[in-house]
């Protein structure tokens, strides 16, 4: 069993999986929740199946991209406890995880033809978004990266192509990006569940992270605000 933790978003999510699927899951959306939820529903979790982190199998995060803080909450206890309990740590790059959540979740029949392009996307503020690009079989067409979206992005791909947007970052791109046969999944959420085949895939190959030197992926530097004028001087 591994324990899955998804703190990109402002959805704080624990996923406790096996190979043949989710076993438990929490889950909550409130604003600003993950310090004080995480480390709650990972105990619930455990507590309620009877297991004590030792019996676990790995610890699983949702790397990033994403929010700076979610993603360094979610990351800083992913490692504690892989460290705590001697368990090995896999990170999942976020938008795999979105990607996997939407191609083998109720959404796939929509999106059945072979050439459909998968675009998980992650809000970065104004117009800026986190995005990859992806292929019906998780092949990656677009490495992940932070870009300001224009009328013309994916206009190098033929409009005969579908492209489906989905995640935080989706709908304000819609009246900005001119291309047709753009679709959007509206109904998408991201989860932790989500990271169920990744995860598999990543530790039945042993290929895990050092706990000592993990960090989220963070893409962009994080600028915090800076107050407009001195207070103490008045100025």
């Amino acid at each position: 069993m591994i324990i899955c933790l998804e703190t990109a978003t402002e959805l704080c999510s624990v996923a406790l999986i096996d190979s043949s699927g989710v076993i438990s899951l929490k889950e909550s959306d409130e604003s600003k929740s993950h310090a004080s939820l995480l480390t709650l529903f990972i105990e619930e979790i455990l507590k309620e199946n009877s297991i004590r982190a030792s019996d676990l199998d790995a610890i699983a995060v949702s790397k990033g991209p994403g929010s700076y803080t979610g993603l360094r909450i979610g990351v800083s206890a992913a490692k504690g406890l892989a460290y705590s309990a001697a368990l090995p740590l896999i990170g999942i790059d976020t938008t795999l995880s979105m990607f996997y959540g939407i191609s083998v979740n109720d959404f796939q029949p929509d999106y059945e033809e072979n050439d459909t392009i998968f675009c998980p996307m992650l809000d970065a503020r104004r117009m800026e978004i986190y995005y990859a690009l992806y292929d019906n079989n998780g092949k990656i067409l677009k490495d992940i990266t932070a870009e300001i979206i224009t009328a013309d992005t994916f206009s190098n791909f033929p409009e005969s192509q579908k492209i489906v947007l989905f995640g935080s970052g989706a709908a304000k791109c819609l009246d900005v990006i001119k291309r047709k046969n753009i679709h959007h999944a509206d109904d998408f959420r991201i989860s932790a569940s989500h990271m169920l085949k990744p995860v598999y895939d990543d530790f039945n190959k042993g290929r895990f992270e050092d706990v000592a030197y993990f960090e989220p992926l963070y893409l962009k530097d994080f600028i915090t605000s800076q107050p407009r004028k001195n207070l103490l001087l008045g100025k």
